[in-house]
């Protein structure tokens, strides 16, 4: 193998693959990208056998070959080149050593034979569509905050990705730690129809959206019941879904809460960041003290102090008081683009529902805590 490739180019795509590459690794192959040079194209393949991303870039090549070498290491040289480099790669086939040089830099690296490299099976894709980059982005952005991170639910370690058969049928996102839900609906892309339900692991969700930063037009996504496929421009993600059940989430949804508060949404996030600074760490308690037209926030921390804030409210039902988690209002607050929110509030022990007035597309649902 031997090719010449601008460094901006090969640092792209390196950082496109070598973060699915975990830093500790039992099996050293899985610490390696694959390099697989042929026709003008350098192939760049990373996985850690749930998730595999290849990533094509265009490169002077004028010996054909592949190997492996070490990911991090490949792109941290990379990285450290200067701006506007000329990144030459050269493997013999006889020593097992990958030699890269650029301007008066030499670098030589261990290699493993491509032989060693897992391939992910290719599997038959059935349900196929597409999603503009937005829409991919929207969806996993207001959802993914809510993955559950406790490995023991390991069912809810993804989001839940599949389409209704109600009057209006939709693309639903949907994902629980079981302290806070958020729910995403889409009109059904072409081709989605009859989609089972998935569940997309959180790290492949994480890798998907870093690809979407540089990405533009559309997505084409590819399904079976055990994997996903989301190919870019130059880059193919393919990942295997969570082998679980997704609980019955209709049911936590609030349906009764009949009372409604309504608060400027920058006003409302900005006061709960400022008074949760004195609450603890442990339960980052907020008092919600909700009165006609007034909504007072409270911390009392015993190891803090104290702090209240007033903001502006519009409601109009009974005085109640009720506890939030202040990372979990915030967590929602950050996805909430319109000028107010709506929470919808039955008493303080039940689920608050919480949503974009000028938004309708998105909901989530709090629990309430004791404070």
């Amino acid at each position: 193998m031997k090719l010449t490739i601008e460094r901006a180019a090969l640092l792209r795509s390196l950082g496109h693959v070598q973060s699915v590459v975990e830093r500790r690794n039992t099996i050293p192959i899985l610490s390696n990208v694959l390099l697989d040079a042929a026709d003008g194209t350098l192939a760049l393949t990373a996985t850690d056998l749930d998730l595999a991303v290849v990533d094509n870039v265009a490169a002077d090549v004028s010996q054909a070959g592949a190997i492996t070498t070490p990911a991090h290491t490949l792109f941290d040289i990379v990285r450290k080149l200067p701006d506007g480099a000329q990144v030459a790669l050269e493997y013999n086939g006889e020593d097992q050593k990958l030699l890269l040089t650029s301007g008066r830099s030499r670098f030589v690296l261990a290699c493993l034979p491509r032989e060693d490299f897992p391939v992910m099976a290719e599997d038959d894709l059935p349900h196929r569509f597409s999603l503009p980059v937005d829409q991919l982005a929207q969806l996993i952005d207001k959802t993914r905050f809510a993955i559950s991170t406790e490995e023991t639910r390991f069912y809810l370690n993804g989001i839940y990705l599949h389409v209704t058969d109600e009057a209006e049928p939709a693309l639903i996102a949907v994902a629980t730690d079981g302290h806070r839900l958020a729910r995403v609906r889409l009109p059904v892309p072409d081709g989605a129809a009859g989609l089972p339900g998935v569940i997309v692991p959180r790290k492949t969700i994480g890798e998907v959206r870093k690809l979407l930063e540089e990405a533009d037009g559309g997505v084409a996504i590819g399904l079976s019941d055990s994997k996903i496929r989301f190919e870019f421009d130059g880059a193919v993600l393919t990942s295997k879904l969570i082998d679980g059940t997704f609980p019955d989430y209709v049911r936590v949804i609030p349906t009764g809460n009949d009372r409604s508060l309504e608060v400027d949404s920058k006003l409302f996030a900005e006061a709960i960041d400022r008074v949760s600074t004195i609450s603890s760490e442990k339960s980052r308690a907020v008092k919600f003290i909700i009165e006609p037209e007034r909504l007072t926030l409270a911390v009392n921390s015993p190891d803090s102090g104290s702090a209240t804030e007033e903001v502006a409210a519009g409601y109009g039902s009974e005085s109640m008081e009720i506890g939030f988690n202040a990372r979990y209002v915030l967590d929602i607050m950050g996805q909430i683009s319109g000028d107010s929110v709506k929470l919808s509030l039955a008493d303080s022990a039940a689920p608050t529902l919480v949503q974009d007035v000028g938004d309708d597309s998105a909901l989530y649902v709090l629990m309430p805590m004791r404070v």
